[in-house]
Formats: C-alpha cells, structure tokens, sequence
C-alpha cells in the first residue's frame, strides 16, 4: 500500500514540474487558433454545399477552425438568432450571405461592440460589415442575364424574374441593375409581374412557373437568381412539353442545372463558384481578426488579385455554363 501510495505522489510531483508534457502545449495552440463561423442562407442545398467545401479548404489551410451553419430555410428571424448565438460565444469573425440586409444590422451592431469582424458576400451595401467579398462586378453580372435572355428568346416578348426573396440583397440589385439596362437596351422585352420570390425553393418554382404559364400563356423567357429557381422552371416547362418555346437563364450550379440544359428545358447558366466564395469570405475574415490591412491588388491564394472599392472585395471569377460545357466544371 505504502509502495503504491509513493508510485502516486513521484507521478503527481512530475506532472507539476513537467505541465508541458501533458495539456499545457495543446491547451497553447487551441488559445491561440481562430475561431470563424460561416453562416448560410440555408442549409443543405447544393450551392451552400459546395459553398462550404471552400470554408473546409480555408480551415485545413489556414489553420483556422472554420466552419459553416444556416437555417433550414430562408428564414431572416432564424438566420438572425444565428449571429446572435455566435456573438455571445465570442467567435473571432462571421462570415454570410444575409436573406435580410436590414433584419441583420443590430445583430452587426451587437457583433462590433465585441470586436467581432463580420464579412458579408452578396451584400455589397449592407450596413455594419467589415467587408463585403464579390466574385463579380454586380453591374455587369446583372445586365449579362439580359443579354443572355435576348440571344434566347429574342428582344421582345413577355418574361418574368425569380428572386430568392424580396429582401436578398444581390438578387434584388441584380434585378435592379438588369431592369435599368432592359429600358435602354431592349424596349420592347415586357416583364409581366413583379419579380417573384422563390428562387431558394425548386418546388415552389415549379408552381410559380406552372401559375405564370397560365396566366401569361405567351410568356418566352424566365430570368431566375436563386440556384433553385431555374430548375423549377425548367421542371414545369418540362411537365407542359414547353421545352425550348420558354427560355430560362439563371444562377445554377452545374451538375445540378445539366440535365436540364442538356434536355433543352434550360437554356444558359451563369455564376461564380461558391467554394471560391467559401475560401475568399474566411481568408478575408482571419486577415481581418489578426488586424491585417485589406488593400487593393492584394492576392488571395488561387483566386488571384482582388479590387478594393471601399469595402467591397471584388474578385473577377463568372462562369458561363451551357450544355456544351456544362460536365468540365468538377461541381
């Protein structure tokens, strides 16, 4: 008894003198590593999935602990309670794509006043941020769907637009931006309707589609911004042997928009890829946390330079995607 009682106190007695043999060295490296939360429209749809990968990229990368969350459906209110939660767990920065803008800013405000950055992507105006990070000059981007639209459908004719919601802050510019242009450009296009919101949900496209078909029976061209939108137009014209006589042209990701285009039920893609949003929106973040400079010209590794104007990231990466090129992007 006595000889365990001794083997107890010589372990004890080491493990005092010697603490950087057992947790003190770990317990260093976790002090020390940056904690960055991505937070997502929603949850478990194939943009935010591949969006994702790129935050799994950057923390294995970066040695940072990043990771992604988001509501189960486009929810401000829950998207919201999200920062908040993350707020008062005190993480470094937080990284998102608002469904609200406005909704968002006293959470913003809350994460400030801890010293929490907040780096937005498809929010260039919103309030409250450190710095919002583009693929793509919105301008531009949002006048190419229009361009697009005429090559399919002509210069003139009934279309409709699909936005994920009222309140999405790039779908709406988009929409802002391409409307402007229309006016000049192609007169005679004829938007039926108010954009309608639906772009996050394919069903739900589906049945808007199938009400617009009815209601608009001479309708040519559908401009959907929401990766879910399209496909549920195309799942409807599909449904009414409509193929082709009703052009759709949108924000898609490839393997999930190539049996439609291949079928002819869509006609033309256009977008950036959401892994390098992923990547960009956390190199920007740590950058920020350590209190680095964002400045203009700086590289960000494997999407190249960037363009600083204010507090808006720009970053030139659009794709193209047709039936003719739609299996050589790898997602």
């Amino acid at each position: 008894m006595k000889k365990h009682a001794g083997i107890i106190i010589l372990c004890i007695c080491f493990m005092l003198l010697v603490p950087g043999l057992f947790a003190g060295g770990q317990q260093e490296a976790a002090d020390g590593e940056l904690e960055i939360a991505t937070v997502v429209k929603i949850t478990g749809i194939p943009w935010f999935n591949r969006l994702e990968e790129g935050v799994k990229q950057a923390s294995s990368e970066l040695g940072v602990k990043a990771y992604q969350i988001g509501p189960s459906d486009a929810d401000p209110a829950q998207q919201v309670k999200m920062v908040e939660d993350l707020v008062s767990k005190g993480v470094d920065a937080i990284c998102i794509t608002p469904n609200d803008a406005k909704a968002l800013e006293p959470a913003f405000q809350k994460a400030a006043d801890k010293g929490i950055a907040i780096i937005t992507h498809e929010s260039p105006d919103q309030k409250g941020k450190d710095y919002d990070v583009e693929l793509i000059d919105n301008v531009k981007f949002g006048r190419h769907f229009w361009d697009m639209l005429a090559k399919y459908m002509g210069d003139s004719g009934d279309y409709a637009i699909f936005v994920g919601s009222l309140t999405v802050p790039l779908h709406n510019l988009w929409a802002d931006e391409g409307l402007k242009y229309a006016a000049e450009k192609y007169p005679n296009m004829n938007l039926v309707t108010e954009r309608i919101p639906c772009g996050e949900d394919q069903e739900l496209s589906k049945q808007k589609t199938l009400e617009l078909l009815k209601t608009y029976p001479d309708l040519k061209g559908i401009i959907g911004f929401g990766s879910l939108g399209p496909p549920g137009a195309a799942q409807a014209l599909k449904e009414k042997g409509l193929d082709g006589k009703v052009s759709v042209v949108g924000t898609v990701l490839p393997d999930h928009a190539a049996p439609y285009l291949k079928e002819g039920s869509m006609q033309h893609g256009i977008l950036w890829d959401p892994k390098d949003a992923g990547f960009a929106m956390t190199w920007i973040a740590k950058q920020v946390a350590e209190g680095k400079a964002i400045t203009n010209g700086m590289e960000i590794p494997g999407l190249g330079k960037v363009m600083l104007d204010g507090d808006v990231i720009k970053v030139d990466a659009v794709i193209d995607i047709t039936k003719d090129n739609v299996d050589s992007f790898g997602f």
